[in-house]
């Protein structure tokens, strides 16, 4: 495989739309999901009114990357081993000895395994990998903690209320019925929740078709709500950017549901017709799979193996999926990179005191934003491993940091990163030939660099602790 990647050398250009050419308001639109789902267990299924309204300071605990281990009511940072980094019991975080104490000397997750060879979900164990799911791994620690104050539960069964939560915001008719609390706060004020897309992505969408590229849009979002978001970012002819829109794609199982794919489906007016056994021609459609999808790909390209690439920003549901069944191209948008390009922007302009300053104020009046840097958990892309016999600390990548080197191609902070890059740009490629900085772009995280200089890190600690006072 060439270390290198060139979107000209694609032949089909796919894009997730949610947290991808969408994107949210992320401190309004984490505060809306978190408020639908806690007031829908506390209405619906009977959980205290404490878990409702959060203080600002609750928001540090969501981290992407993070398991939630049910079985125990542990949330769990994993190194890229699967040996447990950092945990808590709900939001109280754990000691080295105590998470010995639940894990081994070793410290080993017993599901690492399967969890990281399929990402296949359970009812022993969910994973955080989108700013959609984020708001939910504080609810449920939250959970975990009202649950062991007033009735000192050790084992938990509140996983099938958080499920009926979520089918209640967002099922297939709760935006056509403003059913939930998500849906109908959208509709009523999107600009609160969605930022607009520049002019440089719709301006870069338009030369790529001029450049012969095939561009499709797969997302799970049903029809009415992926109407309304491309209308108000991208503009009322917005189907105009895209041979084919894909709705309701059911991600993962578009791409893993194999032999038994679902069945592409017309659209009238929003809702699902009649099912078809193959696609004939370019449309907007729902359900599908990637396989009959190739098929059409292969036919209005005009070549056998067209080569295709898809950006996403859940590891789950886009990345994973797309690399591991369908062989594509994966281009992850991470918006942590973001946060990190952005502090190291700042903190040229700014003196350490002043950027500090900032900092703490911001914490205190409002929520964290998610793809900001968490106090509590650390770096989503390393951490150290502490040894509990000789207090000897190694750094090293999370296993979230070893998912986006393994089935991303390139991983960007947006895709208005790149929208004014040339055509034939060639971007360093993630793979076992290249360092841990590379397929980061436009730079890796500053943490990465720590990996093969710890005492570069140890010193870059002292500086802050000794900023703070």
């Amino acid at each position: 495989m060439a270390e290198s990647f060139s979107l000209s050398d694609c032949d089909v250009i796919g894009f997730d739309l949610d947290h991808t050419l969408c994107r949210y308001s992320p401190q309004a639109t984490s505060m809306l999901v978190y408020d639908g789902f806690a007031q829908y267990l506390v209405a619906e299924r009977g959980f205290s009114k404490d878990l409702l309204n959060p203080a600002p300071k609750h928001w540090d605990f969501c981290s992407k990357g993070l398991v939630l281990d049910l079985e125990e009511g542990n949330i769990l940072k994993l190194a890229e081993d699967g040996a447990v980094l950092r945990a808590s019991h709900g939001t109280k975080s754990l000691s080295l000895d105590e998470i010995v104490e639940l894990y081994g000397q070793k410290r080993e997750w017993k599901h690492f395994k399967t969890i990281s060879e399929e990402f296949a979900r359970s009812a022993k164990y969910f994973f955080y990998d989108n700013y959609f799911d984020l708001p939910g791994v504080l609810l449920c620690a939250r959970i975990v903690d009202l649950l062991g104050e007033r009735e000192g539960t050790k084992k938990y069964d509140f996983w099938k209320d958080v499920i009926a939560a979520i089918e209640h915001n967002y099922n297939s008719s709760a935006f056509r019925e403003g059913a939930g609390l998500f849906f109908p706060a959208l509709k009523e004020n999107p600009s609160k929740y969605l930022l607009p897309c520049p002019e440089s992505v719709k301006s870069w969408i338009r030369k790529l078709k001029e450049e012969g590229k095939i561009i499709i849009l797969i997302t799970s979002s049903h029809s009415d709500y992926c109407r309304l978001l491309c209308e108000h970012i991208l503009g009322e002819n917005f189907e105009e950017l895209f041979d084919i829109i894909i709705t309701n794609a059911l991600k993962p199982g578009f791409f893993s549901q194999i032999p038994h794919q679902r069945h592409f489906r017309v659209l009238e007016n929003d809702q699902e017709q009649d099912s078809l056994p193959f696609l004939e021609k370019p449309g907007w459609y729902s359900h599908g799979n990637w396989v009959h999808l190739y098929d059409l790909l292969k036919k209005i390209s005009n070549k056998p193996e067209p080569k295709v690439v898809y950006f996403g920003d859940s590891m789950r549901s886009d990345i994973f999926a797309a690399h591991h069944y369908s062989n594509w191209e994966t281009v992850l948008v991470l918006e942590e990179l973001r946060d990190n390009n952005d502090m190291e922007h700042k903190e040229h302009k700014e003196t350490k005191f002043e950027s500090l300053k900032k900092r703490v104020k911001y914490e205190v009046t409002e929520p964290k934003a998610p793809q900001s840097p968490s106090k509590q958990w650390g770096s989503v892309f390393v951490d150290s491993l502490k040894s509990i016999q000789d207090e000897e600390e190694t750094f090293v990548p999370t296993w979230y940091s070893n998912c986006i080197r393994a089935y991303s191609t390139i991983a960007i902070p947006s895709i208005e990163s790149i929208a004014e890059l040339p055509l034939d740009y060639k971007f360093t490629r993630f793979s076992e030939k290249n360092s841990n900085n590379d397929g980061y772009y436009p730079q890796a995280p500053r943490e990465l660099a720590y990996i093969d200089e710890p005492d570069a890190l140890m010193m870059s600690q002292m500086r802050t602790k000794c900023a703070c006072f």
